[in-house]
């Protein structure tokens, strides 16, 4: 077997036979495709062999064949094609498909596959269809406007694949019958009210009842509402404006 491919092994949901995460469950058997995010094969071209479906993520994945040999799976952006030529280098053409630091990215570009930490490797805009757009510089950052619509502050250091994630139609599926959702591993979601009071805080009650005059919890009796943490992340200070409520990231 291909050192890219590997069996990935089912968890149902499941750490040491304890049920961790609810709903999950009965998958069908599928291969990780060990992709290529941090894109450090620097100043050698590829050739675009192959795009394939990947079942773990929402984008496609094409096949690379650099110059040496060497294969590896990228993400595939939108307009690539079977045949295109990329390239990873600090002075790359603009173009859909090429890895570039974001110091180097004119600015109203496209760009996916960015890096939070300079050399981490792409973290953020990976999913079907996300897109982030390079808006301006300051003294010692760029920033991007992410497909949520929050502003953020970027090391100039950190590098991006131009252009949009392909696969642009994935929100729009149908997913038609409840056995599709069996196959991915999605296992039926039971309301907590319709349950027996042993197996729900909400459960019980005479007839169709309500969650009452407390706050909703889950099946544990732990706060289902508000804020339940209060831990802040190591690059929340380099937010410039939030994202807008109601819209949905693709980070």
């Amino acid at each position: 077997m291909s050192k890219l491919l590997s069996i990935l092994p089912k968890k149902s949901g499941r750490s040491h036979g304890k049920i961790t995460v609810r709903h999950q469950g009965g998958r069908e058997k599928r291969f990780y495709r060990l992709v290529d995010f941090k894109r450090d094969k620097r100043d050698i071209t590829g050739r675009v062999v192959e795009m394939e479906y990947d079942p773990n993520r929402t984008a496609n994945v094409a096949m690379v064949v650099y110059k040496d040999g060497e294969k590896r799976y990228t993400l595939a952006p939108n307009g690539l094609v079977v045949g295109a030529t990329i390239l990873a280098s600090e002075f790359a053409p603009f173009e859909v498909g090429n890895h570039l630091p974001l110091k180097n990215i004119p600015i109203g570009t496209a760009v996916h596959n960015i890096e939070i930490t300079p050399g981490r490797g792409g973290q953020m805009v990976k999913s079907a269809g996300s897109a982030a757009m390079v808006q301006g510089r300051e003294d010692k950052h760029v920033i991007i406007k992410l497909p949520s619509g929050e502003l953020k502050r970027f090391l100039p250091e950190c590098w991006a694949t131009i252009g949009q994630v392909g696969n642009v139609e994935y929100n729009k599926r149908i997913l038609r019958k409840a056995g599709t959702n069996r196959h991915l591993g999605v296992r039926p979601r039971v309301r907590g009210v319709a349950m027996h009071p042993g197996a729900h805080p909400h459960g019980g009650g005479e007839g169709r009842s309500s969650v009452g005059l407390k706050y909703p919890k889950t099946y544990a009796g732990r706060p289902a509402v508000g804020k339940t943490r209060k831990l802040r992340k190591y690059s929340d200070s380099l937010i410039i404006s939030k994202r807008k409520p109601g819209k949905h990231s693709h980070n």
